[in-house]
Order: structure tokens, then sequence, then C-alpha cells
């Protein structure tokens, strides 16, 4: 089972220079979620993931 919340969505064709999967994963890492990003080649889009079994370890 592929156990993950996906928290954003973000294209992969953003600007030159931009990385706003990572900045949104690294902000969220901030507040303490074990954010990670992960590239949807189906859709050529960055996700921005939580892993179910770390998320349940968050809210708790």
């Amino acid at each position: 089972m592929n156990g993950r919340t996906v928290l954003e969505r973000f294209p992969a064709g953003g600007p030159r220079g931009s990385w706003p999967a990572e900045e949104f994963a690294h902000a969220r890492r901030l507040e303490g979620l074990p954010a990670e990003v992960v590239m949807d080649l189906a859709t050529d889009t960055f996700l921005v993931i939580v892993r179910s079994d770390t998320a349940a370890d968050v809210v708790a």
C-alpha cells in the first residue's frame, strides 16, 4: 500500500531558478511535519507528501 498524504501539487515547468515545491516542503518541515517532495511522472507534477506512517506520529 502506498500510504501518503499529498499536501500540495506544483507543476514541473516552474520558472528557472525557482523551486516552489522544495520551498513549500521546507516550510512544512520547519513546522514539524516530515514533508518530502516526489515527482509524479504521469502528470509531470511535483507532489509535497507526508508518508502515512509518519503522519500518524505527527498528528498524535
